[in-house]
């Protein structure tokens, strides 16, 4: 199941991230936790080459804590500095602003010596619907930009100050016009960063319910009640029986099955997963 989508606003929106990074201290790249390889963008990577970077895995409470655990093992293992953060936790706000002045104290104190008050201006970076609105308007103290579970709703750049001498970019989530393995663009779409109306959702369904099988059978096997004998090719007829999505003529309603499923493992109603481990890097 091959999977690609870079709409033209994404061009514009590295072009746009490429000149004001003149401007920019620090980047705080944004991953969402259930997918952190495949939030990973080679276009972003090349631009934050020269940046010093905060690594913020958010949406934790909807991941596996110990697969969670593993990728705290692999950024601190690499040197990176990195925050786990849930939105809903009012204190990784907190972490995550000490954490933005700890990175930049040295820059700070030069430049107070100089008597220069130094405002701290940081891009935030990351693929579709990874939560870096959500992130700003949990550190301002007033809700400044537009949110939305969906890929897209960020389409321009937006300047939020936080604090009295700390400034966030917010930028639309970019991906990479060339998803060259095919898990990545799996794991993007089933995380949402991917429009959904472009997708086989069936198929992509399918894909996430095998994942979920191979690593979490108990979880998959409690939400959907399915039976052990049932293969991948019955899964999504099984689970529409179960629930009671019949169309007319006594068929299978498959595609709003397969988008309930999706739905489910987005919204965590079948259990905290993650879709890859750190191993894959």
């Amino acid at each position: 199941m091959i999977i690609q989508w870079f709409p033209g606003h994404m061009t514009k929106a590295l072009r746009m991230m490429q000149d004001e990074i003149k401007i920019v201290d620090l980047i705080i790249y944004v991953l969402d936790a259930r997918a952190v390889a495949s939030s990973f963008n080679p276009s972003i990577d090349d631009l934050a080459k020269n940046k010093k970077i905060i690594y913020v895995l958010n949406k934790c409470d909807l991941a596996d804590n110990v697969v969670t655990d593993l990728w705290k093992d692999y950024f601190v293992k690499h040197n990176r500095t990195f925050l786990k953060f849930q939105a809903t936790n009012k204190n990784n706000a907190k972490e995550l602003l000490r954490l933005i002045f700890n990175t930049m104290s040295d820059k700070i104190a030069y430049l107070k010596n100089k008597g220069v008050n130094k405002t701290v201006r940081a891009m935030v970076v990351g693929v579709p619907n990874c939560g870096k609105s959500t992130i700003i308007n949990s550190l301002s103290p007033v809700k400044k930009t537009i949110t939305g579970n969906r890929p897209g709703v960020t389409r321009g750049k937006q300047w939020v100050k936080i604090a009295d001498n700390v400034e966030l970019l917010d930028t639309p989530g970019t991906l990479w016009p060339d998803l060259k393995k095919e898990e990545t663009g799996i794991n993007l779409a089933c995380i949402g960063s991917i429009k959904d109306n472009i997708l086989d959702i069936e198929a992509l369904s399918l894909k996430l319910i095998e994942n979920i099988k191979t690593n979490y059978p108990e979880l998959i096997k409690s939400r959907f009640d399915l039976d052990d004998e049932v293969s991948y090719e019955e899964i999504l007829n099984f689970i529409a029986q179960k629930r009671g999505y019949i169309l007319k003529g006594n068929t299978f309603d498959t595609l709003r099955t397969a988008k309930s499923v999706i739905d489910d493992f987005r919204k965590g109603r079948i259990g905290k997963i993650s879709l890859e481990r750190p191993e894959i890097v």
